[in-house]
């Protein structure tokens, strides 16, 4: 009987085959760790270097681009000076005489003007037609006194070709050259800017770890960090394939480069490879040590977690094979460490905890969706309003009102500042009638005097909360349509009343009233709406179903069930109709 329960001399035990096959599923977890390593934290990180590398390029570059702009403005300060002109072309005196040393002072002082308290360049000189020396700033005694060798070469130069200047090497350093030209192309001399070496080395420095060489287009060298010893050359850079990259060297070393397309000198980053590479590889050894560690705590652990599981297994399974004939009351061991009870409470809270999260996601869900509803309608309105306004600016402007335009302009302003300034947020009814007061001032540069308009005011307002734009569509209501056929003087009133936790807003005017039905028929689109929601599919035009509809759906997400809107005319005054809109102080909003 024991031979049948008895195992063959090559099959493997539960618990063998438990471990084997959880170890299966830790290679395999552990393998799409390494890849998820690789290629989303090694690569990426190794690519976010070699870009940090190439933007430090660039930005060298460009430290070079600014100071090489601020001298072609110096330049074009001294040109705009027409005194320059007129010294130049006064007659080829020398530099001895008395009419020389003259024109050098005035020249002198029109570049003192120029360069201002600020002096990051060597030196300024100002050469003839021919290219000998007029006048200088300083006046070294290095300074170079003739211009032709330049001039000769010049005509190859792109720069002095397209834009009349062009960056010059000479045994003294580098010169920005333009030509003194005025606006009839008429060239007077030339002027030669000696730039500062140390500006230039500044632009090279700072970047740690790396050497840094700027190279003209002849590959010769302007300026690196740090500074070549005697003797020592250039290092020899690879053809560059476009304005910008990045290559690896005979040396291994990362080698970034960037053109500037306006002076046409090339930067080089050298970055030794370990050293771009350095957080590439730590993250690579802490991710080795990690899952090493990992390994051989999932092995320990999982063989004694399958021991501890297959042991009541083992214990039945024991014995099972010690009953017989004269042993039928042999009690089985079936104690287990592992609690049910326990663990099936665990997962009720668990599952309690899981739908309090989905309900509190639905009701957020639902409170953005409001929102979104909300700003949605308050959208439709904020374009017809600034299109009505600037219709009125652009009237003013060609009457030639300039302080007209210029006041609306800054009631515009503030209008637009109002408007689109979290527009999914509600305001204080201080805040709305303030901006209704902006707008009655922009339209009344258009009515005049023929406009009269009273707006309610009270530290009470504060209090009262709305959506943004409530009012304004129906005072744009009263002046596109109340007053089409009544004479002026034009009144618009709000009035607000705050009474027994109520608070009610009337826009009153003097005008033609609505005309008949009209009144029933915006009330029904009102009342049809879907939870405040008015699709326009067929009343796209016109500020009164536009407006007044989308305004009061608008109220309604805010108050719901409390709100109260009422429209009529007054019969008995002959002439006018009011807006009401009464809601309760709550400020429940959804």
């Amino acid at each position: 009987m024991n031979r049948k329960f008895r195992s063959g001399p090559y099959q493997a035990s539960l618990q063998t085959k438990f471990f084997l096959t959880f170890v299966f599923l830790l290679l395999i977890v552990l393998g799409c760790f390494l890849i998820y390593v690789n290629f989303l934290v090694i690569q990426p990180l190794k690519g976010k270097t070699e870009n940090e590398m190439q933007r430090a390029a660039a930005k060298v570059s460009d430290q070079l681009n600014i100071y090489i702009n601020n001298q072609n403005q110096l330049s074009q300060r001294i040109l705009s000076n027409k005194d320059v002109f007129t010294l130049l072309s006064g007659g080829d005196y020398s530099r001895l005489t008395i009419e020389g040393l003259t024109r050098s002072r005035k020249l002198k002082d029109i570049m003192f003007q120029a360069i201002g308290p600020s002096l990051n360049i060597e030196d300024m000189i100002i050469y003839d037609l021919k290219g000998a020396e007029i006048a200088s700033y300083i006046g070294y005694a290095g300074n170079p006194t003739s211009l032709v060798p330049f001039l000769a070469e010049s005509g190859k130069l792109a720069t002095w070709n397209a834009s009349g200047y062009a960056l010059y090497r000479q045994a003294g350093g580098i010169s920005f050259v333009r030509a003194i030209m005025n606006q009839n192309g008429q060239v007077f001399g030339y002027l030669a800017i000696q730039l500062n070496q140390e500006y230039l080395r500044r632009s090279a420095a700072g970047i740690a770890d790396s050497e840094v060489y700027i190279l003209d287009q002849e590959k010769q060298l302007i300026t690196s960090s740090p500074a070549l010893q005697e003797g020592q050359q250039v290092p020899e850079f690879a053809a560059a394939r476009a304005a910008g990259g990045i290559y690896l060297d005979s040396r291994r070393n990362y080698v970034a480069y960037d053109q500037s397309v306006e002076t046409g000198w090339t930067t080089y980053i050298i970055t030794p490879k370990s050293f771009v590479l350095g957080p590439v590889n730590s993250v690579k050894n802490i991710s080795i040590l990690l899952i090493t560690s990992l390994i051989l705590f999932s092995f320990v652990y999982i063989y004694f977690s399958a021991r501890k599981l297959l042991l009541p297994i083992r214990k039945l399974r024991g014995q099972i094979l010690r009953i017989n004939y004269s042993n039928m009351k042999v009690k089985v061991d079936t104690r287990s460490h592992n609690n049910e009870l326990i663990q099936l409470n665990e997962a009720f809270q668990e599952l309690l905890e899981r739908l309090q999260e989905s309900i509190d996601r639905e009701k957020l869900a639902l409170h953005e969706e409001v929102k979104a509803r909300n700003s949605a309608l308050q959208a439709q309105i904020a374009p017809h309003f600034i299109h009505n306004v600037l219709y009125l600016i652009s009237i003013a402007a060609q009457e030639g009102k300039n302080a007209v335009v210029s006041e609306m302009c800054k009631h515009l302003s503030d209008s637009l500042r109002y408007i689109v300034s979290s527009p999914y947020q509600h305001v204080s009814l201080t805040e709305e009638l303030k901006h209704t007061q902006h707008y009655l001032a922009l339209v009344q540069q258009n009515f005049e005097d023929d406009l009269e308009w009273e707006i309610d005011e009270d530290r009470a307002f504060d209090l009262i909360h709305l959506p943004r734009l409530v009012i304004q569509p129906f005072v744009e209501n009263c002046i596109e349509h109340a007053f089409k056929s009544t004479d002026p003087p034009w009144k618009i009133q709000v009035k607000v009343k705050v009474y027994n936790g109520l608070w009610a807003i009337e826009i009153r005017d003097n005008g033609d009233g609505f005309e008949p039905g009209k009144i029933l028929e915006i009330l029904d689109n009102i009342h049809g709406s879907d939870s405040g929601i008015y699709e326009l599919q067929h009343n796209t035009s016109g500020i009164d179903n536009m407006g007044i509809v989308n305004t009061v759906n608008r109220m309604k997400l805010m108050y719901k069930n409390r709100l109260f809107f009422n429209i009529y005319d007054h019969p008995e005054e002959g002439k006018g109709a009011t807006v009401q809109l009464i809601a309760s102080l709550t400020k429940d909003f959804y």
